[in-house]
């Protein structure tokens, strides 16, 4: 169950502060052959496990990109933030690919409330996020992500 703010204001209080995880979401190879389509990257690593298995001992991986596209329901399985009428994708400051997430393997992210700034309206939030995967000390995705909430 997400973790719930009535209003963008309440989350300027929690600035520096890990708010929530998400969900775990498991990587399924439908997911990424889905992802390979949208994106026209067909690359065996990531769309034959036969060949993955043959010829790098490995099961196939997410492409790096899927992983973060899938911050958005990775964070609404986290933060509830009500009384907004959107939610804007504003950028990303960093972005680091730490290591590959294999297909079968679960998935979570981590939300740290960098900083926060209002806008007329709303607010501008910068979130650290950490994708981890189960079981494993090496995160997939450390990143900084921008969003703008919109009242």
């Amino acid at each position: 169950m997400p973790r719930t703010f009535n209003s963008i204001a309440e989350l300027g209080a929690h600035v520096g502060e890990e708010l929530a995880s998400s969900d775990w979401l498991t990587i399924s190879q439908q997911r990424i052959n889905q992802f390979a389509d949208a994106t026209d990257d067909w690359q065996w690593i990531h769309t034959d496990p036969e060949r993955a298995r043959r010829e790098a001992g490995t099961a196939t991986m997410a492409h790096g990109f899927m992983t973060l596209a899938l911050l958005a329901p990775l964070f609404a399985s986290a933060l509830d933030i009500r009384n907004t009428r959107t939610s804007v994708n504003y950028g990303l400051n960093r972005v680091r690919f730490t290591s590959p997430v294999f297909c079968g393997e679960r998935i979570r992210a981590r939300f740290t409330l960098r900083e926060f700034q209002s806008l007329d309206p709303g607010a501008q939030l910068l979130w650290g996020v950490t994708i981890e995967r189960d079981g494993e000390a090496k995160p997939a995705v450390v990143a900084e992500w921008l969003m703008r909430r919109l009242p």
